[in-house]
């Protein structure tokens, strides 16, 4: 009597790769598009700003001489681009705090409401759909206007509030705080809205008033996008140029210029494209050394309660 012995089934490994590759080559027939729309405006001008910012190019093109770090040098030399940088960090440092509590504020206000939340929070949100120019000109014109805008009337003062050197910046703020609030305040209330209800019924049961809840439950429920708002909220403010450049054009007295404003003022007005690079890619490194920062930090802290 013979024993047949069942060959090894040598096919499947390679069926599963002949679908593994397949799958892989449509990935890349969906992925294609986005990658060359990606390569074409993200890395490949992230690549030419760098080449940029170690010549003397201009803005037409022309003298594009290789200078090595002698563009980064006159940066760090240059009074008036710290003092850009300076203005980006002061604007960044007075937005970020009110941003982020006033949208958990407004945030656990609508939460807890019981009548007509969809009009709260069309309102709240409704001005970061503006654009900025329309924010821009309508608290230029409208409201600090100094002779008859809206701020000044009800005051009853006279205020220049973005003609004085020791004012202006609070203006700014004041504007960008009314006009991007409400994205913070959207985020906080959609992690208000996922925290399980049955949490603050038993906090209840056993006594808890809405401050210890408050202390006890929300406010820890809520430092993961508490982490995300600060995040965003410092690229953000590190990156402000719109409503700087439309309502004070980086006056009085450069008491609001921003270091992205004055990289514009350097490349197109003074068509030092070169030099208005390497002033670009110093802000990219803090933004950069910024976020790692704030990443570790909050992986530090999850790390810890975990």
């Amino acid at each position: 009597m013979t024993t047949t012995v069942a060959a090894p089934a040598a096919t499947q490994p390679v069926a599963e790769v002949k679908v593994a590759r397949r799958w892989t080559q449509h990935g890349l027939l969906f992925v294609g598009p986005f990658l060359l729309v990606y390569l074409a405006f993200l890395v490949w001008p992230l690549l030419d700003g760098l080449r940029m910012s170690l010549s003397s190019v201009n803005i037409a093109g022309s003298n594009d001489e290789l200078v090595g770090l002698a563009n980064y040098a006159e940066a760090f030399s240059d009074p008036r681009m710290w003092r850009s940088l300076w203005n980006t960090i002061v604007f960044t440092a007075l937005s970020t705090v009110p941003l982020v509590l006033l949208g958990l504020l407004l945030a656990l206000l609508v939460h807890n409401l019981r009548f007509v939340r969809w009009l709260w929070r069309l309102s709240f949100f409704a001005p970061f759909l503006l654009p900025s120019a329309v924010v821009a000109l309508l608290w230029r014109d409208m409201i600090y206007q100094p002779s008859f805008g809206l701020l000044n009337g009800t005051l009853g003062t006279d205020v220049l509030w973005l003609g004085d050197p020791g004012v202006a910046m609070w203006s700014v703020v004041l504007t960008t705080v009314w006009w991007t609030v409400g994205f913070n305040f959207l985020l906080y209330l959609a992690a208000l809205q996922s925290i399980p209800q049955p949490l603050y019924e038993a906090a209840a049961i056993d006594g808890a008033n809405a401050w210890v809840r408050l202390r006890a439950i929300t406010l820890p429920m809520l430092r993961r996008t508490t982490g995300l708002i600060i995040v965003l909220q410092l690229l953000a403010s590190l990156k402000v140029f719109d409503q700087i450049y439309l309502m004070t054009g980086g006056g009085p007295e450069d008491s609001t210029r921003s270091i992205i404003e004055y990289a514009y003022d350097v490349g197109f007005t003074g068509y030092r494209i070169g030099y208005a690079s390497a002033v670009s890619y110093i802000l990219f490194a803090i933004i950069v050394v910024i976020s790692l920062v704030q990443l570790r930090l909050f992986r530090k802290r999850e790390e810890g309660l975990s």
